[in-house]
């Protein structure tokens, strides 16, 4: 015959207890965390909570290493860990992938075990979903490194008035702020990237570099590492109007890549720099404007005087000549009483077509008003202004011939003042000339003069 036992009704008591409290600490774990785990000495997860766990079912868990579900840092190297606490530790973070390979951030507590020798036998944890706050206190991070970084270039370029030393400004700000051994800003000048400012070491070659880069970058940002040259980042550097110039930003060679939020970071930059571009391409045009003869594009006279004043400092100090030609464009008012104005523009314009292409890139040209325009040869003898005075006027009769009636002849009437190495002034060479053109009129026109 078998007896069977009844539990007594403490032994019932003290088992429903002992549920109700394990139901208790399981639900305030659940309410608490989003990831519960424990390890054997090993690191294998032994117990996962809940089912399915960052998207993984428990089965597909439970004997694998948890190291496994951490995500690799940005280096390659893997992440902190939490799963092999040393001592009792809150509130480290980790990225973890989750089944469906999105990375999720969480903020873990966690304790090592013990077993009976007072060996580490593994560990026990939860975690709790931190993901959105860890992403809007990067997002708070970036937001403050583009705020330093704006506000570092905006001390720097407070202090200037013309654009193009905003710029120098901006770059030489942005080296200890990136962390770059050098920074220049490009700009599409006469069919080409030009640089327009520039500041720290190894600009040689990154211009072509940055050409060739220039069709790519759209929005984004553009890194490379350009052979004899350190990491290199180009972000698109956009004006207003449209016109489109770049910012470059580069380290030593050897230094490190530009990460992802560095290359936001100077994007940020480069849409600020685009603002000051614009600007100093504005400040360019009206500074033409204002040292350009509106109706040729030849210097005007303030401009054509300033820069002979330059000119002739420098002339002084090497001890070299140089020569001024006065030119007068002969019959003008002819060709304006009979065809009207638009006709005398066109035979001004002619003539100051001819009178271009016969100096040189050193040389100056201008119009100093009405039909008076002057020469100035850099470094040129007598001998080399009386040659150029004779091509002038052979050339004159047949480049303006289309521009007055067959009756009337415009030629040109040159005088040549030569200034030797001398104190000689702007005025008084001015003078010299005008008073050599004069004799030119007088005898005929047609005809070039030397002052004496």
């Amino acid at each position: 015959m078998t007896v069977q036992l009844l539990p007594s009704s403490a032994d019932a008591a003290l088992r429903a207890a002992l549920l109700d409290s394990r139901q208790r600490w399981r639900d305030f774990v659940a309410m608490a965390a989003d990831f519960a785990w424990e390890t054997d000495e090993e690191g294998r997860l032994t117990f996962v909570h809940p089912d399915p766990a960052l998207g993984w079912a428990a089965a597909e868990l439970l004997g694998r290493p948890a190291e496994d579900l951490l995500a690799e840092a940005a280096t390659g190297k893997p992440a902190f860990s939490p799963f092999r606490p040393v001592e009792q530790r809150r509130g480290a973070r980790a990225w973890l992938r989750r089944a469906d390979g999105e990375l999720v951030c969480l903020s873990f507590a966690a304790v090592p075990l013990f077993d009976g020798a007072g060996r580490v036998s593994g560990a026990r944890g939860v975690a709790r979903d931190v993901t959105e706050e860890e992403k809007r206190s990067a997002c708070l991070a970036a937001a403050l490194r583009r705020e330093a970084l704006i506000d570092a270039i905006l001390q720097e370029a407070r202090t200037e008035i013309l654009a193009r030393d905003m710029l120098r400004a901006a770059v030489r700000a942005m080296l200890p702020a990136l962390g770059a051994a050098g920074a220049a800003v490009l700009a599409e000048r006469n069919g080409g990237l030009a640089v327009v400012a520039k500041d720290g070491q190894g600009i040689d070659g990154l211009v072509a570099v940055a050409t060739r880069l220039l069709p790519h970058l759209g929005a984004g940002a553009w890194t490379e590492t350009p052979p004899r040259s350190g990491p290199l980042l180009a972000v698109a550097a956009r004006q207003p109007g449209g016109e489109l110039g770049m910012l470059l930003v580069w380290r030593a060679v050897g230094g490190r890549g530009w990460d992802e939020e560095e290359q936001h970071l100077v994007a940020a930059a480069g849409d600020f720099v685009g603002l000051i571009l614009a600007q100093d391409t504005m400040q360019a045009e009206m500074l033409r404007q204002a040292r350009t003869d509106p109706l040729t594009g030849l210097l005007n006279r303030r401009a054509f005087l300033e820069e002979l004043e330059r000119r002739f400092d420098r002339l002084t100090r090497e001890r070299r000549p140089g020569a001024l030609l006065f030119v007068d464009l002969d019959n003008l008012k002819q060709v304006n009483d009979r065809l009207g104005h638009d006709a005398g523009d066109a035979a001004i314009r002619a003539a100051a077509e001819l009178l271009r292409a016969a100096v040189r890139p050193t040389d100056l040209v201008a119009r100093l008003g009405g039909d008076e325009f002057a020469l100035w040869l850099d470094g040129a003898d007598q001998a080399i202004a009386v040659a150029r005075a004779e091509r002038l006027v052979a050339d004159a009769r047949l480049a303006l011939a289309h521009t007055a009636p067959p009756d009337v002849t415009l030629s040109l009437s040159i005088g040549i003042a030569v200034r030797t190495a001398g104190d000689e002034t702007v005025g008084h060479l001015l003078m010299r000339a005008d008073t050599a053109m004069y004799a030119v009129k007088r005898g005929g026109k047609a005809g070039w003069s030397v002052a004496p």
